[in-house]
């Protein structure tokens, strides 16, 4: 995994060059097995929406968002249940939404709405495993939980790349701008490549691309050395290499194939022009917004149009972020941090997005996921936040495969549990892999050689 972090030498915003030397073989791809029986294979790929995404982007609201101020507002509940925002009408007849989206509301005819996703979890991290890899931790309700055996199953943007493999000098799946954490830095299970392998791993890269001064993220020589400098290092380590290899051939050919990805990254100017956010027109990143958020979504669509597979957009706590509710854990304030934090920079940079790959021909082939980890409690408790609720939340999908001005599902009257319609996680992984071409049965092998399907869900085909 490619980590961009703020200590040591770097090169351009913030990633030594030792960092590039770790990067995962591309040589090693494993190829994907499909064994599904014939029978399996023809209903899938006959089914509506198969294969008609090339790409993925993955909207992932770090913290939970709150279903009522959001996808499913209930209007008709007790104020200390419906919170103090209207509903508004949206593009799909029948359909409201929070007023905090009045961007989305105009384009719901494009998307799918799933109101009833639930995992009957309340921990952020395993919940979130559970969404970002479709397998259940365990065990479940375990906050904090760090990556690792038995909870080691691939996320889904892993497995996109071990599927899809690398275009050029990108990676299929990559992860911005920072990882999942909770308070304390504690890392989320699910985000790599896990049993897989690290040739799956998906980049992380930690980036500032709302900062003035965004450079490319270690994809251009730093200032200070020049081509002949660079060619001069090269022949010094091709010397070193000889005479390091006779020591341990094995890993000398690893550690080769990592510097010959290293400098082709280094070299490569498409690879650099997928990242260079400044070449977007001022209107373009005024529409994403002007945060961390926003531009990020805005490179993920860059990414995705220079050949990456996959590309997760989390999002990160704000600078001014208490630990009592940061990101979308409005334990406090719920309704001061929908509506000054949250919602409204969420609604422009998703309409954003959405309307930008419909007007560049890329949204009918281009699958977009809006989820977070779970929803938050039904009642508004004393401190006027939300609490954790995995029993009942919303989440959308919209694009390439996908039948937009769709809502499956529902929830009670209070938006506390589901009334039909239920999806779990795993069903909402396997709608992705469909419209990416791939059938739940699709098999992939750890290090063992154990196959296993890349879903034990299904695809949810009123959507499709």
């Amino acid at each position: 995994m490619l980590r961009f972090e703020h200590v040591g030498p770097r090169l351009c915003d913030g990633v030594t060059r030792r960092d590039w030397l770790r990067i995962g073989s591309l040589a090693t791809l494993a190829a994907a097995a499909t064994r599904a029986t014939p029978a399996a294979r023809a209903a899938t790929t006959a089914a509506a929406g198969f294969g008609k995404a090339k790409r993925c982007i993955m909207l992932f609201m770090l913290g939970g968002p709150p279903q009522h101020e959001t996808w499913d507002p209930k209007p008709d509940a007790p104020e200390e249940i419906r919170g103090p925002f209207k509903p508004i009408s949206t593009a799909t007849p029948g359909l409201q939404v929070c007023e905090l989206m009045p961007h989305t509301a105009k384009l719901t005819d494009r998307i799918a709405v799933l109101r009833a996703m639930a995992t009957d979890d309340n921990a952020h991290s395993s919940s979130g495993y559970w969404v970002l890899t479709g397998t259940p931790h365990a065990p479940k309700n375990k906050e904090n939980a760090l990556p690792g055996s038995p909870n080691d199953r691939p996320s889904m943007a892993a497995v996109v790349r071990h599927l899809r493999g690398d275009a050029g000098g990108l990676p299929g799946a990559v992860r911005l701008p920072d990882e999942i954490w909770n308070t304390g830095r504690i890392v989320w299970p699910g985000q790599d490549a896990g049993w897989l392998g690290a040739h799956a791993d998906p980049w992380l890269v930690s980036c500032e691309p709302q900062q003035p001064d965004f450079r490319v993220p270690d994809i251009a020589l730093p200032v200070s050395m020049s081509p002949e400098h660079l060619g001069r290092r090269l022949q010094l380590q091709k010397l070193l290499d000889r005479k390091l290899s006779m020591l341990d051939a094995a890993s000398m050919s690893r550690w080769s194939t990592w510097q010959t990805k290293a400098v082709d990254l280094l070299q490569d100017a498409a690879t650099r022009r997928a990242f260079s956010i400044d070449q977007e027109p001022d209107s373009v990143r005024e529409r994403y917004g002007r945060n961390r958020f926003g531009q990020s979504v805005l490179l993920a669509r860059r990414l995705v149009e220079a050949g990456v597979s996959l590309v997760q957009v989390n999002w990160t706590r704000w600078e001014h972020d208490e630990d009592v509710a940061p990101a979308w854990d409005t334990h406090a304030k719920n309704a001061e941090r929908c509506k000054n934090d949250l919602v409204p920079p969420m609604d422009l940079a998703y309409s954003a997005l959405l309307e930008d790959l419909e007007q560049r021909g890329m949204l009918e082939d281009t699958i977009v996921v809006w989820v977070g980890e779970f929803g938050r409690s039904p009642k508004i408790n004393p401190s006027g936040g939300r609490d954790h609720w995995g029993h009942v939340f919303s989440a959308a999908v919209a694009g390439g495969g996908i039948q937009g001005g769709a809502v499956y599902g529902a929830s009670d009257r209070q938006g506390g549990y589901p009334l039909d319609g239920r999806v779990e996680p795993q069903d909402l992984a396997a709608t992705v892999y469909h419209c990416l071409g791939y059938s739940p049965e699709t098999e992939i092998h750890d290090h063992t050689g154990r196959p296993f399907a890349i879903s034990k869900g299904q695809p949810i085909s009123d959507i499709l």
